[in-house]
C-alpha cells in the first residue's frame, strides 16, 4: 500500500485523489495521509511576510524523509527550486490551464474598463507576482491581502468587501467551481504571466525508492517536464520563491518551437520588466531570458 502525503484543502485532496486514481490504473493501491503545512496554519499573513520558503511543502518533504509517507503530491508551483537532499521529483502531470483568472462581482464589472474592473476596485490577492502585474496595468485598483483555500476566498469575495479576487484557473477547473454568481476573466499568459509550473502536479519520492520511482514513470509527462524545467530554472536564477514578483511561462507549438514569456520586478510596487523569446530549443533559453529581464 503506497502512502500518499497531501495537504487537506479541497484542491489538495482533488490532486491526491487524482494521483490515487492514476495509480489504481497501474494496479497500484494507495491511501491518503493528510498533513498540515506551515502555510495552512498561518492564515493571517501574506506570503511575503511568512519566513522561509516551501511553506506549503516542507512538512510533506519531512514526512517523506522520515518514511511516514512514500509519495507526496504537490502543486508544482509551491515547490522550492532547491532539491531536498534524499528526495526526487520523480514525475509530473500533464498541465491544466496555466492562466490566472480574475473573478469579479457582477455589480463591480465594467465592460469598458481594462479587465472589466470598475475604477478603484478592491482586489484580493496575497501573491506578489499578481499584485505587481495588477498594479502595472490598473494603478487605480486597491490591493488587499486574502488567504484561504479556493472556496474560502470565493466566500470572502461575496461577503468581505472585495470587488474581485485572482485565482489560478487550474484550481477552478479541477474543482468544477460554479462561478455563475461572478464574472470570470481569464488573463492571457503572455500579458499576465503565471507562476512557474502553474497548473502542474509534481510527484515526489525518496531518491532511493527505486521501485516506486520506476512505477511512477507511467504517469510522467515529459513534454510538461521540458517546459517547466525552463520556468523553474529561470526562477532558480532569481533565487526566488512564492514571495518573488516573478512569472514564467513556456509552451511548445506543433512545429517544435518554444515560446517563452516572463516578468520580473524587485518589489511588487515596481514596474515589472516583461520579455518574450521564441526559439526551436530550450538550450540557453534560461540564460537569454534572464539577461532580457535584467537589462
Amino acid at each position: 500500500m503506497i502512502k500518499i502525503g497531501t495537504r487537506g484543502s479541497k484542491l489538495a485532496l482533488w490532486q491526491a485523489n487524482f494521483l490515487k486514481y492514476s495509480l489504481k490504473q497501474q494496479n497500484l493501491d494507495s491511501e491518503l495521509n493528510i498533513i498540515k503545512t506551515k502555510g495552512d496554519r498561518i492564515q493571517s499573513l501574506s506570503f511575503d511576510k511568512i519566513e522561509g520558503k516551501g511553506f506549503f511543502t516542507k512538512e510533506l518533504e519531512d514526512a517523506l524523509l522520515s518514511k511516514e509517507i512514500d509519495l507526496a503530491v504537490h502543486s508544482m508551483k509551491d515547490l522550492t527550486t532547491e532539491q531536498v537532499a534524499g528526495l526526487s521529483i520523480t514525475a509530473v502531470s500533464n498541465r491544466e490551464d496555466p492562466s490566472d483568472s480574475l473573478i469579479i462581482l457582477k455589480e463591480s464589472y465594467d465592460s469598458k474598463k481594462t479587465y472589466g474592473l470598475k475604477r478603484s476596485a478592491i482586489v484580493g490577492t496575497s501573491s506578489a507576482r499578481r499584485k505587481c502585474q495588477l498594479h502595472n496595468y490598473l494603478p487605480d485598483v486597491v490591493l488587499q491581502d486574502i488567504r484561504g483555500n479556493v472556496p474560502t476566498r470565493l466566500e470572502k469575495l461575496k461577503n468581505d468587501g472585495f470587488d474581485a479576487i485572482v485565482l489560478a484557473t487550474a484550481g477552478l477547473n479541477r474543482l468544477e467551481i460554479d462561478l455563475s454568481d461572478f464574472i470570470q476573466i481569464k488573463l492571457n499568459t503572455r500579458d499576465f504571466v503565471p507562476a512557474p509550473a502553474q497548473g502542474v502536479l509534481a510527484y515526489q519520492t525518496r531518491e532511493n525508492d527505486l521501485v516506486l520511482r520506476k512505477q511512477l514513470l507511467a504517469l510522467h509527462d515529459q513534454h510538461t517536464a521540458d517546459i517547466t524545467n525552463f520556468e523553474r530554472g529561470l526562477l532558480a536564477k532569481f533565487n526566488g520563491g512564492c514571495h518573488l514578483p516573478m512569472g514564467a511561462f513556456c509552451k511548445k507549438d506543433s512545429m517544435g518551437n518554444y515560446h517563452a514569456s516572463a516578468m520580473f520586478a524587485k518589489n511588487w510596487q515596481d514596474t515589472p520588466t516583461y520579455a518574450h523569446i521564441s526559439q526551436n530549443t530550450t538550450s540557453n533559453l534560461i540564460e537569454r531570458m534572464f539577461e532580457e529581464l535584467n537589462k
